[in-house]
């Protein structure tokens, strides 16, 4: 499912005002969060809405398509859209001048409130894209690596 531009648009001016609530400015009045996306696809008109680590809703957009798409594809395609407005407004320097303590991240999170995906992890002067490539094999490597301790 491939978004409209107004829908981006939508998308990315909400992630604007979520962090419009942490202005740069004095670097001793930093805060620590993380910034969590909640795609709501359950209600009649589906929505993004964006909270912080305490549940505090910083802001929210309507997104028709998730509306009109509701299948099993849907949660993938969400999450890889996200992702790359994400990763746009980052190469634009959107994301950085926030009083938020770095690093800080942006959170896919489930009707629950549990983690789906780390979307995108804002450092100093470093961007990492979870994308499910740099952890590939750690479990296995973790458990050969155990298995190996336990033996000896």
């Amino acid at each position: 499912m491939k978004l409209s531009p107004q829908s981006q648009n939508r998308i990315e001016e909400a992630i604007k005002t979520a962090l419009a609530h942490y202005p740069a400015g004095n670097d001793l009045q930093q805060v620590i969060t993380d910034i969590h996306l909640q795609p709501r696809l359950e209600a009649e008109e589906s929505e993004l809405v964006i909270m912080d680590d305490d549940d505090h809703v910083l802001a929210q957009t309507s997104v028709d398509e998730w509306t009109e798409n509701r299948d099993d594809e849907t949660c993938e395609d969400i999450e890889s859209t996200l992702r790359n407005v994400l990763k746009r407004m980052k190469e634009k320097g959107m994301l950085d001048n926030t009083s938020l303590m770095k690093p800080y991240s942006f959170t896919l999170i489930d009707d629950h409130k549990e983690t789906v995906a780390e979307l995108l992890l804002v450092d100093d002067d470093t961007l990492l894209l979870n994308d499910g490539e740099l952890l590939k094999g750690l479990d296995k490597e973790l458990d050969a690596f155990l298995k190996e301790l336990l033996e000896k």
